[in-house]
């Protein structure tokens, strides 16, 4: 090779074509609590608050990661709390241990959030699993209001009054798991298949990934999909020249609904949360 050239992965190749494929049909959701921004339908790059980390020290931590590995960020586009609750101080490990679950002090993390926000590390701030009964408490005292709310969502978990809230509330809902998240040691078969979206997906010539996209966007929200398969990284950008018919959608929204992953690691009688519905506040 000639000095200066660089070989190029198949999956890099993969990357670049579909990332300039069809880039100005793709839609985005403005950001109603911060001016002029924007989130890609398809999603985009997100950064989670680290287990453990404190007021003091997370600004250090943002800065510290942005150090590490080949990510060489000056910021990142959306910084997120991933879960409502923290561990102990100190180096987290994985699987966590139950006894080091502590309360989270989110008034505290989240003036720190916007902290981040002000100087430039994070274009927007956001939370990820909060139910609304945590939303309003967070915004009660937030001078800037989440962005985003990341949870769990899909036909088989529809959200309906959670994402009723954030809608009245300007907060965009992002989902994960879209499709299940089938082949994860949290996610399920049961939306790949139902039957119901197996029938739609047949009478429209598409697949059932493609019909479950596609409702999602119908529904106003932003999602989270993953693929590392070049043919369905196109399936998931060919949703937005077509719709679900008025039936279609109504035969969905009558799907029996049943959470993926409802977080039972996160429950323990000597932590902050006793039990499923206290730490969803009966949202489950």
């Amino acid at each position: 090779m000639e000095a200066g050239t660089k070989m190029q992965s198949p999956e890099k190749e993969t990357r670049l074509e579909i990332s300039t494929m069809s880039v100005q049909s793709v839609p985005t959701f403005p950001l109603r609590s911060t001016d002029e921004k924007a989130i890609p339908f398809i999603g985009f790059g997100t950064a989670e608050y680290p287990f453990g980390a404190s007021r003091d020290t997370l600004k250090e931590t943002i800065i510290e990661a942005f150090k590490l590995g080949n990510l060489k960020l000056e910021y990142v586009d959306l910084y997120l709390i991933h879960w409502p609750l923290s561990l102990k101080p100190g180096k987290p490990e994985f699987p966590f241990k139950k006894e080091d679950m502590v309360p989270m002090d989110i008034k505290s993390v989240w003036e720190a959030m916007e902290e981040c926000n002000d100087i430039g590390l994070t274009k927007s701030i956001g939370v990820s699993n909060f139910s609304c009964k945590k939303l309003e408490n967070l915004l009660s005292s937030a001078r800037i209001p989440p962005a985003v709310n990341q949870v769990e969502m899909s036909p088989m978990w529809q959200q309906k009054k959670l994402r009723k809230f954030c809608e009245e509330k300007g907060i965009v809902v992002e989902a994960y798991s879209p499709l299940g998240a089938r082949g994860t040691a949290w996610g399920t078969n049961q939306v790949m298949e139902c039957d119901v979206l197996k029938e739609i997906a047949q009478a429209k010539g598409k697949s059932v990934a493609q019909v479950c996209l596609r409702w999602a966007y119908e529904q106003g929200v932003c999602v989270i999909v993953k693929s590392f398969n070049k043919e369905r990284m196109k399936q998931n950008l060919d949703i937005f020249d077509w719709r679900l018919s008025d039936d279609e959608l109504l035969k969905i929204s009558q799907l029996p609904q049943c959470k993926g992953y409802p977080a039972l690691d996160f429950v323990s009688d000597d932590g902050p949360f006793k039990s499923l519905q206290e730490f969803w506040d009966g949202e489950i």
